[in-house]
């Protein structure tokens, strides 16, 4: 006879019965309610629903955090936070240089005037300010070149063959944008291609714009570097190979040099083409 997921529960321990749900089985279905009440896990059929509601909701919720505390999630709070520090950094240098022009003749643009600026003594309330702002503007570029770092390292542990055929960077990204690793290895190659595209895909489904031939990976070498004529080409080839690094990263997790053979031969004979 089928034991219910209740057997050996206490059903004031959520803790117990959230787990008994998550990792139980049964080989058929039964009256579960009843059968809970018959053996004294409930006194009726509501408090069993009850006490059911109250362990389904536990094990969700740490079923989300344990899924939130993922290798894969935790690379994309390092990539969204590392975009957020270059932004604000790029965005903060421009409010430097425009405060320091209208002070300083020899005033210079971007984060490594701001480096720089951070460095002088300052010879006036004003200036003081100044170079604070310009300490900020550095400590988030620092901030974000020390994200970049921890992407590097960590991609290859998360996705080791799309790191090695994307480059970590980019690999992270692909995971970023789809959500997740197994989400991007459930991905067709195609939309996996256009990923990052998705204002210029949905222009094209409403029928004013051309299909975008790709998305983010357009940063790779093979894309960015490819003759227009064969960019699409390009694009295709890379983001089919992609596609199977994600799978084997997720399904897997063995790295496959073949894998990075296999694309580089495929770009050789596309390139190959515009000398013909």
């Amino acid at each position: 006879m089928n034991e219910g997921w209740y057997v050996g529960v206490d059903p004031d321990d959520t803790d117990a019965a959230a787990a008994a749900i998550r990792d139980g089985s049964a080989s058929g279905p039964a009256d579960w309610p009843s059968r809970a009440v018959e053996d004294g896990f409930a006194a009726n059929a509501e408090e069993y629903y009850d006490t059911l509601h109250a362990a389904a909701m536990h094990a969700t919720r740490e079923a989300v955090r344990d899924a939130e505390r993922s290798d894969d999630q935790q690379l994309i709070h390092a990539l969204r936070a590392m975009d957020d520090c270059d932004r604000q950094a790029n965005e903060l240098a421009e409010r430097v240089a425009e405060w320091a022009g209208s002070r300083y003749d020899d005033a210079g643009t971007g984060v490594e005037y701001a480096r720089e600026l951070a460095q002088r003594a300052p010879e006036s309330p004003a200036d003081e300010r100044l170079r604070a702002l310009a300490r900020r503007v550095a400590d988030l570029a620092d901030e974000g070149d020390a994200l970049r770092g921890f992407i590097e390292r960590t991609t290859p542990q998360v996705a080791p063959n799309l790191a090695e055929l994307a480059g970590p960077v980019l690999a992270a990204r692909l995971i970023a944008l789809a959500g997740g690793l197994e989400p991007l290895a459930k991905k067709p190659s195609g939309t996996l291609q256009v990923l990052g595209a998705e204002d210029a895909l949905f222009a094209h489904l409403q029928g004013g714009a051309p299909s975008p031939k790709h998305g983010v990976i357009y940063t790779h070498e093979y894309v960015r570097t490819t003759p227009k004529a064969n960019r699409g080409s390009a694009a295709r080839a890379l983001a089919g190979k992609l596609s199977i690094a994600a799978r084997v990263d997720h399904y897997s997790g063995d790295l496959r040099p073949s894998l990075a053979e296999e694309l580089a031969d495929r770009m050789e004979r596309i390139r190959a083409r515009d000398s013909q």
